[in-house]
């Protein structure tokens, strides 16, 4: 069936199919299976077929075998990246924002000269990228010559992208081969001071993802079955962020928005925004933010993390969130956390139960959107009072989506989102003010970025179709 699509997600999870008919331009069915990365991911991906009915009738074999399949990963634990850099708040800065736009989660950063320590504990930790910047083009070469000498003698056996100062890039590469290692050059993530260059970095770490990191992972034992993995499960959320908000040709999008979604390992936010401030008495201070930024917070899933979370915020901050739903005792949250985080697969089935999970979630929410947004700090200049800027002011944001499991099955998705908004507790937090709110209840994101590139007029009509639209009621104090 040629304009039968299977949308898949091999998730850290669970391993999720959505079957779609380009011609209709609906969703005609969806399943999914606990991922089985720990053995073989092929396991978990044929069981979430087995169970899949398209039109209300299960899945015929020769359909299966016949239609396109388009799929994208974050099973066993995602694409992790080490960053090592110059300065901590620019070329590291800009090394991080590039990753984590690429999909990745960094998992380490290193400063300056690193020594034998700092790569004994990358060897020990392990990484599936190191991303080696440091230096705007003509500036410091001492320090990414240094750590590309410390890395070149290392026992790393993980590919290296090197992406810093371009007037020593040559003798970057030379001195890393020398020692045995993969090497991709690239341009410069900070070639200026003011200058942001994310998108051949990120373009890099697709390709190795491509090339070698799904099969380092096993995911290549799946790729008999769905044919080419095309890329990491976050970057296809990105992207159907971005065709969301710009549109596609006289088919428009929904402007500036934000995503934020929240799962059992994370909590990551997406904003598709200039983030500059519209008043006149502002000044931007810092390194210029992507238009399309991502953020990843490892500590706040609402599963794996849902104990860090709990020493995070308290107790009582978790009783609070969940109060409007079932009045819960501290003792209470506490059992049901610490359940959570040792039973990560586990489904609410009541309204404590529920009440907890949008406790977690309203909580992972608030502090992941509070370390995304900018900030601002009055101060006077010649002319009286004035606003620094720092990071982006999504204040006047038009649009907020939820995706993720607990946006797809909780029955207060809404609620959740409002932890999002601008408070008084916090005024100087450049959050979202009175945004609408739209809901991803068929798990749709990755899947839409996954069509972006072969249909994206198609794939952001069935977006625009099926995001579901939420009332923005004002639980949280404006």
């Amino acid at each position: 069936m040629e304009d039968l699509f299977f949308l898949i997600d091999l998730g850290s999870t669970y391993t999720k199919v959505i079957a779609v008919d380009l011609t209709s331009e609906m969703i005609v069915g969806r399943s999914q299976s606990p991922t089985t990365a720990e053995t073989n991911v092929l396991t978990g991906l044929l069981d979430a077929f087995d169970k899949l009915a398209i039109y209300g009738k299960k899945a015929d074999e020769r359909i299966i075998a016949e239609s396109r399949k388009l799929a994208s990963s974050s099973a066993a634990g995602g694409l992790c990246i080490v960053a090592i850099g110059l300065v901590p708040d620019l070329t590291l800065e800009a090394a991080k924002k590039a990753a984590l736009g690429a999909g990745a989660k960094v998992t380490d950063t290193y400063s300056y000269e690193i020594d034998e320590n700092d790569v004994k504990q990358i060897e020990r930790n392990g990484c599936d990228i190191i991303l080696l910047v440091g230096g705007i083009d003509g500036g410091n070469k001492d320090v990414i010559l240094h750590n590309a000498a410390m890395l070149s003698n290392s026992t790393l056996d993980v590919p290296i992208i090197a992406a810093g100062n371009a007037v020593v890039g040559s003798r970057v590469r030379e001195m890393l081969e020398a020692g045995g290692k993969h090497v991709e050059n690239t341009e410069n993530v900070l070639p200026e001071l003011d200058k942001l260059n994310v998108e051949p970095v990120r373009t890099c770490i697709r390709n190795i993802f491509m090339k070698s990191i799904v099969h380092a992972k096993g995911l290549d034992k799946a790729e008999s079955f769905i044919g080419e993995i095309l890329m990491p499960t976050p970057m296809a959320t990105l992207k159907a962020a971005a065709l969301l908000a710009d549109g596609h040709g006289s088919e428009t999008g929904f402007g500036e928005l934000m995503v934020v979604e929240v799962g059992g390992a994370t909590t990551n936010i997406h904003s598709i925004a200039t983030g500059y401030s519209n008043q006149s008495r502002s000044i931007y201070k810092g390194l210029p933010e992507p238009y399309e930024k991502r953020t990843v917070e490892g500590d706040l899933g609402i599963r794996y993390n849902a104990e860090t979370i709990l020493n995070l915020v308290s107790a009582g901050m978790i009783q609070n969130n969940a109060s409007s739903i079932k009045k819960l005792s501290e003792k209470q949250v506490e059992e049901d956390v610490l359940y959570l985080s040792k039973h990560v697969s586990f489904i609410p089935a009541n309204d404590r139960e529920v009440a907890v999970d949008v406790g977690l979630a309203r909580s992972a929410v608030e502090i992941a959107v509070e370390r995304h947004v900018g900030t601002i700090k009055e101060s006077w200049g010649l002319n009286g009072e004035i606003s620094i800027q720092y990071g982006k002011d999504l204040t006047e944001l038009g649009t907020i989506i939820g995706t993720g499991g607990v946006f797809a099955f909780n029955p207060y998705p809404e609620m959740i989102l409002q932890a999002a908004l601008m408070n008084k507790e916090n005024p100087f937090s450049l959050r979202p003010k009175n945004p609408n709110f739209y809901v991803d209840k068929n798990y749709l994101l990755y899947g839409l970025g996954l069509l972006s590139g072969i249909e994206p007029a198609k794939a952001l009509r069935i977006g625009k179709k099926y995001l579901s639209r939420s009332e923005n009621n004002g639980y949280c104090i404006n």
